[in-house]
């Protein structure tokens, strides 16, 4: 039976006003009755709306559930759980999450309410993780998912690598996860992970007027440091770079997953479900116009008035060079001498096509992500579907926030590939491998393929200061 609560206790819970509280409930909001002139609140209600407007803060909180016979998952810079949603479509318990973020928070509490709530890793240990998740000293964790934050590793960032602080929280999680000792973990993370070095050197502090570079600044230091310690650990490991695509995500969105496993053993890649064009008999890629041409509601930003003029001129597919000449340099103003294929400028989304990787603002100029028919930006219901989140899943905090919410996520297609990979190899099922799958557009990403090049690059570096040495240099 719902509990009842006053509108004063309302406006006290919320930090409002009795009068906004009032009109919450005429807007029907809030889901309340009226007795006499005065209104009662469904305190489940006002919960919901607390937390989606981030009036309620969501508290660390144990796990509230915890009778499930499904395998155990934990789970580190949940996000708004795309990745979780996908673990838990492949049939893991996910019983923990961790998220610093205020909104994702909001958002995880929102929509699980029941699994254990954590915010900064760094404030916890492996008994403190167990104790919230339920579990004993003894109890098995089959997984244990993170995607450790990506700007210090992304090709857009500063490329501090570990010298940054959100670096650290990554060394964080590694180490966690070796201390609970889960039969398999897994590390997701930007393509940028692939050549990150473990110190980064300003690229105005480079060249003949500077020392050569140092072996940990070469590219890709910080991955080798990682895979060094997983294989120091026992854990055997594998990782490639995924483009969701081809697991049946309506989107082109390439990240790096590295599988773990506490026996030793190399484990193999993830399974595809969808290719480019039908190889290995799978059906094609999923597109733009499969996934979101029935949505009837839509929220979004908007493009300026001097950015819808040029929108108007183009069709589904296009973007600025499909102007007419004269309004191409107009259109792009300075941006159109910088170098780069600039395609992200005034682009509008194909229906045909699956959907570029969603960014965390859909209307920003390099970036646009228009509807490919409509005046507009891509809405946060389209948001979702693109990222396959559930129609019903609740975002906290303002517009721009879900967006950021969601441009962030793992698409839950490519969570439920890890997931059912996983269970397979729990439950020593064979695992079909696909013979030079091409399962992103980059070369050299396999982790047999990488540590090769990433070997190349040491060796020709220890034989150039070798050389320096010697005075040949």
């Amino acid at each position: 039976m719902s509990t009842e609560i006053t509108i004063n206790e309302a406006a006290l819970q919320l930090g409002v006003s009795e009068q906004r509280v009032r009109t919450l409930c005429r807007q029907g909001i809030l889901v309340a009755r009226k007795i006499g002139n005065s209104w009662v609140i469904d305190a489940k209600s006002l919960k919901v709306y607390g937390l989606k407007t981030a009036h309620h803060v969501a508290e660390d909180h144990p796990a509230y559930v915890r009778s499930s016979t499904k395998p155990i998952a934990l789970s580190f810079f949940s996000g708004a759980m795309g990745l979780d949603l996908g673990i838990e479509k492949a049939g893991f318990d996910v019983r923990l999450a961790c998220e610093i973020d205020k909104f994702c928070r909001q958002t995880i509490a929102l929509n699980k309410p029941d699994i254990a709530l954590l915010s900064d890793i760094n404030n916890y240990n492996a008994d403190d993780i167990r104790n919230a998740a339920g579990l004993s000293s003894s109890d098995e964790i089959d997984l244990i998912v993170g995607g450790p934050p990506c700007q210090a590793f992304s090709t857009a960032g500063n490329r501090k690598g570990f010298n940054d602080e959100r670096g650290n929280v990554f060394l964080k999680y590694l180490e966690l996860c070796l201390e609970l000792k889960p039969k398999y973990f897994v590390i997701e993370n930007v393509r940028g992970l692939l050549s990150c070095p473990m110190e980064h050197r300003p690229h105005d502090q480079r060249g003949k007027d500077y020392p050569d570079l140092s072996e940990d600044e070469l590219k890709g230091g910080a991955l080798n440091f990682i895979i060094s310690r997983v294989e120091k650990s026992g854990y055997g490991f594998s990782f490639n770079l995924y483009n969701s695509a081809n697991f049946g995500t309506p989107q082109i969105r390439e990240r790096v997953i590295i599988v773990c496993s506490r026996d030793g053993i190399k484990p193999p890649f993830l399974i595809p479900t969808h290719s480019e064009s039908s190889e290995y008999e799978l059906p094609k890629w999923n597109t733009l116009k499969k996934c979101i041409s029935k949505i009837e509601k839509h929220d979004h930003l908007t493009f300026p008035e001097k950015r819808l003029k040029y929108y108007r001129l183009l069709k589904s597919g296009e973007n600025w060079r499909n102007l007419p000449a004269d309004l191409q340099k107009e259109a792009m103003g300075k941006s159109f001498f910088s170098g780069g294929g600039k395609t992200g400028f005034l682009r509008r989304l194909a229906w045909e096509k699956p959907s570029p990787t969603l960014v965390t603002h859909p209307a920003m100029p390099a970036t646009d992500l228009a509807h490919p028919e409509e005046d507009r930006p891509l809405s946060i219901q389209e948001y979702k579907r693109i990222q396959e989140f559930p129609d019903s899943w609740e975002l906290a905090g303002p517009l721009i926030q879900q967006y950021k919410q969601v441009g962030n996520a793992v698409p839950v297609s490519l969570g439920c590939a890890v997931g059912e990979l996983v269970l397979k190899l729990l439950s020593g099922i064979n695992v079909i491998q696909y013979k030079d799958f091409k399962y992103s557009r980059y070369k050299a990403t396999t982790d047999t393929e990488w540590r090769n090049e990433f070997k190349k690059l040491v060796e020709g570096h220890k034989s150039k200061v070798e050389q320096q040495q010697l005075g040949f240099g």
